[in-house]
């Protein structure tokens, strides 16, 4: 049985990608979680953000900061590589600010790409947020908005949503919605309540919007599989459940693959979209303890190792029909 699902995934695989190749990906969209993506000044903004400064726990200097801004443009253009051109939009969590995003685009070689910024500073305690880069050759910014998750009728402490409404160059309309939903600090069930608000604000948003074209990507610091998810049935098709089958994950924790970082989009983009984890040669590391490959870090505890984030990236290829 497992050689016949094998067969058959292996199959649609190559279906898709000669369709594709015949006519050419409308989109490519990444989403990446950065891990701590700060910039090297103490803005007196919190802890994280001194923690995250020259004079900081982590020493965290000009020249890590820019070292970082590099890894991340030079894995842009390696993603660039595989797939035949620049990311038409990128997803990113785990940003301070957008001064962040605009220092790494006029300092490294993306700044010869057109480049535009959606970005709201959230509420959130420590202080990060979700971003949006996008073409301004190959899309413009219709509408953008942003939605503060609510849990029992307060606001959270916590990422915004990112919502913004794209005309393409096709004549196209999409929506591309950026979360980054809480995570399971305190335990897992402890805070699953919190994550569940995080999705049922989704929810509603999504309904609210009444979109085509829905693009849903983010950091959900949880598994496919996590009955939250069920929140959604009917409304967005999950683009990693696939991937999580077959035991494929962005992050690797204890030794083992847990795929928390997905897209999701509306059932018109079901067919002629797919979604796959990246693995970046020059950001990958040999684990000892689990033998295996894992994501380097900027930090692994209070040691600096120059990486980039315990998260793989993932990319989604879309047509447009």
């Amino acid at each position: 049985m497992k050689v016949i699902v094998c067969v058959v995934v292996l199959c649609l695989s190559f279906i898709f990608e000669a369709s594709c190749s015949e006519r050419g990906d409308s989109l490519v969209v990444v989403f990446w979680n950065v891990e701590n993506f700060f910039d090297y000044f103490d803005g007196g903004t919190g802890d994280s953000d001194r923690e995250f400064s020259s004079m900081g726990a982590r020493h965290w200097t000009k020249k890590k900061f820019y070292a970082k801004c590099d890894a991340v443009a030079k894995t842009v253009f390696w993603l660039t590589d595989r797939y035949g051109r620049m990311p038409d939009v990128i997803g990113l969590a785990e940003v301070e600010n957008r001064g962040v995003l605009t220092r790494m685009l006029s300092s490294t070689l993306m700044r010869k790409y057109d480049y535009g910024i959606v970005h709201r500073e959230s509420g959130d305690r420590r202080g990060i947020d979700v971003a949006l880069l996008y073409r301004k050759s190959v899309m413009d910014t219709l509408s953008t908005s942003f939605v503060t998750p609510v849990y029992e009728g307060k606001p959270m402490q916590t990422r915004d949503i990112l919502h913004a409404r794209m005309s393409i160059a096709d004549g196209s309309v999409a929506d591309f919605i950026v979360n980054h939903h809480p995570s399971k600090f305190g335990g897992e069930e402890e805070s699953r309540g919190r994550r569940d608000a995080a999705m049922e604000t989704l929810k509603h948003f999504c309904d609210s919007l009444k979109g085509d074209h829905m693009i849903v990507m983010g950091d959900f610091n949880d598994t496919p599989d996590a009955k939250q998810f069920r929140i959604l049935d009917g409304l967005l098709i999950n683009k990693a459940e696939g991937l999580h089958q077959r035991r494929e994950g962005t992050i690797r924790y204890e030794g083992k693959w847990e795929l928390i970082d997905m897209f999701m989009t509306s059932p018109s983009l079901d067919v002629e979209s797919r979604m796959e984890i990246v693995r970046v040669p020059f950001l990958m590391t040999y684990e000892k303890k689990h033998p295996g490959e894992k994501p380097l870090r900027t930090y692994v505890g209070p040691r600096y190792t120059g990486g980039v984030s315990d998260h793989c990236p993932i990319v989604l290829r879309v047509y447009f029909q």
